[in-house]
């Protein structure tokens, strides 16, 4: 379905970012891959993604939270990939305390990975987009871009600014056939959310078997993860002739969590 297109998907190198990159690649598309990690396991990666689906992959080390190089791997995917088609902003960190003992420098990395590269990549990927009259941008928020919980003011203070911004790109470009919607996770296992799960076993003196479960508890009714497949399919969904009419919006993808 996406042979011919190129895709950008920052945060690729692993969990929901590799997950959709995977499945826009079994679809024929190109890719930018975008991450931080062992070089050698990157490049194994890139190429097993090449080999396996037969399309172009690329990859560019672009910090995301410095704007001039976010230009430049737009810059670099264009140039090497012919075409940024499809723009997939992924990359994210988190950092969880009280608001009074949240450190203002993670506050600032927050929100400059998990916002501002968003804003700061589309502006760079739209006029392209613009001028062949096709695109799409998407937008990986979370549940926590429609719900809060504690502990974790910078992360839902970004992903609540992820679907504003979704809805502002997309009343732009609402009468072209470039589409912007978000994408909202709830728990997914990744390597980010194991870290949680461990630290809350280490806190709670719990197996982290147990620590999962009772995770999944507090929040997710179906007491299920969603997977980076799934997250996947969905976007590959919202890059079809099916989900053109889907513009500005916020789609959970979190068993129920945002339902309560």
């Amino acid at each position: 379905m996406l042979k011919g297109k190129s895709a950008v998907v920052t945060g690729s190198t692993s969990g929901i970012g590799h997950g959709i990159a995977r499945a826009f690649a079994a679809q024929g598309a190109n890719l930018m891959l975008n991450g931080f990690g062992d070089a050698a396991e990157i490049e194994r990666l890139r190429a097993g993604l090449a080999a396996e689906f037969k399309v172009k992959v690329a990859f560019n080390g672009a910090d995301m939270s410095k704007p001039e190089q976010i230009r430049e791997m737009v810059a670099a995917a264009t140039r090497e990939l012919g075409a940024v088609d499809i723009l997939v902003n992924n990359a994210g960190i988190q950092h969880t305390a009280p608001v009074e003992e949240f450190p203002e420098e993670r506050w600032d990395a927050v929100i400059a990975i998990n916002l501002s590269s968003n804003f700061h990549a589309i502006k760079a990927a739209l006029p392209q987009m613009r001028q062949r009259n096709w695109g799409r941008i998407i937008n990986i928020a979370s549940v926590h871009g429609l719900v809060a919980s504690t502990q974790k003011i910078a992360y839902i203070a970004a992903k609540h600014g992820v679907v504003g911004l979704t809805k502002v790109i997309a009343l732009e470009t609402a009468q072209t056939r470039i589409t912007c919607n978000a994408i909202c996770p709830g728990w997914v296992l990744t390597p980010l959310v194991q870290k949680q799960i461990d630290a809350r076993a280490a806190k709670d003196g719990i197996a982290v078997e147990r620590a999962k479960t009772d995770l999944l508890a507090e929040k997710q009714p179906s007491r299920e993860f969603a997977t980076p497949e799934q997250i996947g399919a969905l976007a590959v969904f919202l890059c079809s002739e099916a989900a053109a009419q889907i513009r500005g919006a916020a789609l959970p993808i979190d068993g129920a969590w945002s339902a309560q």
